[in-house]
């Protein structure tokens, strides 16, 4: 890794140049599944894989609960899983991207298995599936009950370090893509944890950084999922899509912290039942489905509960009972941490930012739209989402598209981008950023509407004027900007002063332009 300062502006910007043969075949910049199970499917291509932290560590992926939705059972088909996806994706989902990662499914969850992961299984040794909301089939891969990212990823991390065509940097960040004058993508810029800035070079870069989830002041996510990939490819000129669309899970153990721990929704796939304060139910008043009603809407209505004061919880006593340390260890261990035993106790809950729908536009191949640039995982938008992801479908679609890169980059001729230049920006400090996800938790959070977004704006560029563009205020002003642009509810976005979904549906899109009037663009 090589990389000096070339300027140095007065707002703390820095440009950095690389010159020189790329010092990477394959850049993977994050390690997480999309990361590592990329990494793995090149085999015997080279690559070089970014971790921020030691690997099997501060990756979403890692904390995922339910599992990894695949049509497995003989009764269950590609066919319907991919129809429940579209549904749940409130028409924006792309059908055959859809139909695409529902064939595919089944073979990734073998491909793992090869890999040893211990997926559950019946007395039979068939694999054990799951109900989650909106399937409308078992057909959730789970370990351990809620063990199933862990899992994943202790399985991945060993097979990493087996692997001799990949090598691994712990303990630096990507903080800007590098180009040349055609816009190709030749790297990153990296920043270690001691704050130096140095150039990575490779034929093909890969962004796999998962997502915005701490941009929100509640959020299961680690912190450090920002959406840095979202504003760096922006910034290079990539065309984005749903940016507006997050998905918030309904149940976080609401108990105070800094990501707060969640209670996965197979819990109520096993029948928990969602109560107030005085211990009654409240789903049949908001959805026909109850506590098996899609995620926005039991969002909604959880948000609704508390904002009434009424409060919200999950009531897994009869449903999990005496089962829950075997059947689910990582919520019981969570809940017994904070004083909360859920075989006796109901488990306080609050919707929090979990999932990212929108992101970078990739094609059916993880492609950009900027040459030299591929992207995976939760900081794309590949139209398996839409304005709503279904339950369990997020590690399917990293594995899916990971596989697919790897087909396509394997034996491919990669060009070299020539004499790259990477901008970066000042990092935004501590309370800045508090403030910032106050914000977003507050005016582009479970309801929106026009007066909270405008004010959500204002409050961005008075950062911004303080600060320089640091990547969260770049990703949070294209998200509050898409969100007060779609005048609609629709899925995960949910304007009060607009209630109605309209009709037909529309994509909104957004790519950097020299005017800022024209940044968003619907098709």
């Amino acid at each position: 890794m090589t990389g000096y300062p070339d300027t140095v502006t007065t707002a703390g910007i820095q440009t950095l140049t690389a010159t020189g043969a790329p010092e990477s075949d394959v850049l993977i910049v994050g390690a997480g599944l999309a990361g590592l199970f990329l990494a793995l499917e090149l085999a015997p291509r080279p690559c070089l894989v970014i971790s921020p932290a030691p690997l099997g560590q501060a990756a979403s992926s890692a904390w995922a609960q339910g599992g990894l939705a695949a049509a497995l059972d003989p009764l269950d088909s590609a066919e319907q899983h991919a129809t429940d996806t579209v549904n749940a994706g409130a028409g924006l989902v792309d059908p055959v991207i859809a139909r695409l990662i529902a064939e595919e499914g089944p073979a990734r969850v073998r491909d793992l298995v090869q890999l040893g992961v211990p997926f559950d299984r019946t007395p039979d040794g068939a694999l054990a599936l799951s109900l989650e909301a909106a399937h409308s089939r078992p057909r959730v891969a789970r370990v351990a009950g809620d063990l199933a990212g862990k899992a994943i990823m202790d399985a991945l991390v060993a097979a990493v370090a087996a692997a001799n065509h990949i090598r691994v940097i712990e303990g630096v960040r990507a903080v800007a893509l590098l180009q040349d004058d055609t816009l190709r993508v030749g790297g990153v810029v990296l920043r270690d944890q001691a704050g130096r800035l140095t150039t990575c070079t490779a034929r093909e870069t890969v962004l796999c950084t998962g997502g915005t989830g701490g941009l929100f002041q509640v959020t299961t996510n680690p912190r450090e999922a920002r959406g840095d990939a979202i504003a760096m490819a922006y910034e290079a000129g990539a065309l984005l899509a749903d940016v507006e669309f997050v998905q918030f899970h309904p149940t976080a153990i609401d108990i105070g912290r800094d990501p707060a721990p969640l209670a996965t929704e197979a819990l109520r796939g096993e029948g928990a039942t969602l109560r107030n304060t005085d211990g009654t139910r409240f789903m049949a008043n908001y959805h026909t489905l109850e506590e098996l009603a899609p995620r926005d809407e039991v969002a909604r209505a959880i948000h609704s509960e508390r904002a009434a004061g009424r409060g919200a919880f999950l009531d897994c006593r009869t449903a999990v009972g005496n089962h829950f340390p075997d059947h689910f260890p990582t919520v019981f261990s969570a809940c017994k941490s904070a004083g909360i035993d859920p075989r006796f106790d109901m488990i306080p809950i609050a919707p929090a930012a979990h999932y990212h729908m929108g992101g970078i536009v990739a094609d059916f191949w993880g492609a950009s739209t900027l040459d030299g640039l591929s992207v995976c995982g939760e900081c794309t938008s590949t139209g398996a989402h839409g304005a709503n992801r279904l339950a369990s479908n997020s590690l399917l679609e990293a594995v899916v598209f990971s596989h697919r890169i790897a087909g396509r980059l394997r034996n491919a001729a990669l060009d070299a981008a020539i004499a790259t230049r990477g901008t970066v920006p000042a990092s935004l400090p501590h309370d800045a950023l508090q403030a910032l996800r106050a914000g977003m938790s507050k005016q582009c959070g479970v309801v929106r509407n026009a007066a909270g977004l405008d004010t959500l704006l204002s409050d961005i560029d008075a950062l911004k004027a303080t600060h320089g563009p640091a990547r969260p205020l770049i990703t949070a002003g294209l998200m509050a900007t898409a969100a007060l642009a779609r005048t609609e509810s629709r899925g995960g976005h949910f304007r009060s002063d607009f209630p109605e979904t309209n009709a037909p549906e529309r994509q909104f899109l957004i790519r950097a332009f020299d005017d800022p009037a024209e940044k968003v663009a619907s098709t």
